[in-house]
């Protein structure tokens, strides 16, 4: 019998309808998924050999879960992608305030319902969308909230005392019945709040206002916390802590691939950006690059983490740069340049908490410097390590380049209002530029060489070998030592 048919308590034993716990149904769904190799949290990527296993064995172990780690870790992700793990549709009473299970009511409603109607007893299904509720810890969360209270206007309306039971208004855990909750930033909650979550967690019932009353909530509570006391915030209480089954640490990408599979699978990108902007692997390299520098970088706060989402609208950020540049010249394409960088900037300022010795550098400075590290970096992967030591005399790849600046006595700007091709026609005049890109990197698509050959100038720059200058119109490039010498 199709659901849609199954409108009563009766149809719905004649159907043979097994009802189940929600921690059986996510195991029994788990199961299935992992039988027929199908992906347990799609979307999810860098976690499939740590979290993701750690996750399902707390699932076939019917644990309550929390989620800690680092802001920017998908927590809350995949919290939400366990909704798939439920079954399609569940029934329910109609009328429930609490979504109760017909084979197994809780509610006075749903008993004095189902003990009048018997097997008439009007039956609704409820999606499994339907089964998930959020709740955001904050200092200002009441017991009253979570779990509810008795409620005065009901008591009057219905001329009961208020020691009647029917007077209480249920909090979310009680109408998430049947449902996954989670509570985000667990330690925020107030200790005397988590203090009312250990009935329901080892017990699965709730006490209201010193009522007797036992509801055998059937639930699954996933928690997510920060490991690191870097806001005002509490901490977990030790006996909330004992009650979660399975506490799973999560982690940041551990390489630039999964990092920019995450960031591209995440980004706003609109379909004219797609169409008008081209975009170098080497700037995705590089953008992800920087992310790792700050994780790493001795001005930024490593205990407050840098989060995923900074790679995310920084991405989002450098083709809205590389937009605005091509619509003020009038291009109809072009290519994301290593100077449309510097338009990155706000998205790193407000995504990191800096240290003492980084408020003494300043904010825009110490991301300013993240992009020339993560250059210094990843340039040994394309082109020969520049030394920053070399014997008197000793022949470098780069000396042609260098050379070839030294003799520009009023240096090299790029403006950041060059046309495309004024900027292509630009970086082909340094013609040393084209040997070593065609020596090292033949392979390379003619459209990503001008990227390529600004990386150099940069990494040049980075290395001592030239020197930058910015200013309001662009960057000029120049031989270090040029000006000395010639006297200028």
């Amino acid at each position: 019998m199709k659901i849609e048919n199954i409108k009563t308590f009766g149809q719905l034993k004649e159907a043979g309808y097994q009802s189940k716990s929600i921690k059986d149904e996510l195991r029994d769904n788990l199961i299935q998924k992992i039988k027929n190799n199908e992906p347990t949290f799609e979307g999810i990527h860098g976690y499939e050999t740590t979290v993701i296993p750690e996750l399902e064995r707390a699932i076939l172990s019917r644990h309550n879960i929390n989620l800690l780690g680092l802001r920017g870790q998908a927590k809350t992700r995949l919290a939400r992608l366990m909704v798939t793990l439920l079954d399609e549709y569940i029934p329910v009473v109609e009328g429930s305030e609490i979504h109760d299970d017909p084979f197994h009511p809780i509610s006075r409603y749903a008993k004095e319902l189902l003990q009048v109607k018997g097997d008439e007893t009007p039956i609704g299904w409820l999606h499994r969308e339907e089964r998930f509720a959020e709740k955001l810890a904050t200092p200002d969360v009441t017991v009253a909230d979570i779990i509810g209270d008795v409620d005065p206007i009901k008591a009057a309306n219905l001329k009961l005392s208020y020691a009647d039971d029917r007077v209480i208004h249920y909090g979310m855990i009680p109408r998430a019945n049947r449902s996954i909750f989670v509570i985000n930033e667990l330690p925020d909650l107030q200790a005397r709040i988590q203090v009312a979550l250990f009935n329901i967690l080892q017990e699965g019932d709730i006490q209201i206002r010193g009522f007797k009353l036992r509801l055998p909530l059937d639930m699954l509570f996933v928690f997510t916390a920060n490991p690191e006391d870097y806001t005002n915030r509490g901490s977990i209480v030790t006996p909330l802590k004992d009650r979660i089954g399975s506490q799973i640490l999560t982690h940041y990408p551990i390489d630039i691939e999964t990092a920019r599979l995450i960031t591209e699978q995440e980004a706003k990108v609109v379909s004219g950006q797609k169409e008008h902007i081209m975009v170098p692997d080497l700037a995705k390299d590089l953008l992800e690059q920087i992310v790792f520098e700050a994780r790493d970088s001795e001005y930024i706060d490593a205990k407050s983490g840098v989060s995923a989402r900074l790679s995310i609208t920084a991405f989002e950020n450098l083709l809205s740069t590389a937009e605005r540049r091509a619509l003020k010249a009038g291009d109809e394409q072009t290519m994301v340049r290593l100077s449309d960088f510097v338009g990155i900037i706000p998205s790193i300022v407000g995504k990191v908490e800096l240290v003492y010795e980084g408020e003494q550098e300043g904010a825009a400075l110490v991301a300013y410097n993240l992009i020339g590290e993560a250059i210094k970096t990843l340039f040994p992967t394309y082109f020969p390590k520049i030394e920053k030591l070399k014997k008197q005399d000793e022949e470098t790849p780069y000396d042609d380049v260098v050379s070839w600046f030294f003799n520009q006595k009023d240096g090299f700007e790029i403006l950041d209002d060059f046309r495309e091709k004024e900027y292509r026609q630009l970086l082909d005049s340094i013609s040393p530029l084209d040997d070593l890109i065609g020596k090292y990197q033949p392979e390379l698509p003619k459209e990503e060489t001008y990227f390529e050959k600004e990386f150099i100038l940069w990494a040049l720059v980075e290395f001592k070998q030239l020197s930058k200058f910015r200013f309001t119109e662009g960057t000029q490039f120049k031989d270090p030592y040029g000006s000395f010498i010639s006297g200028i």
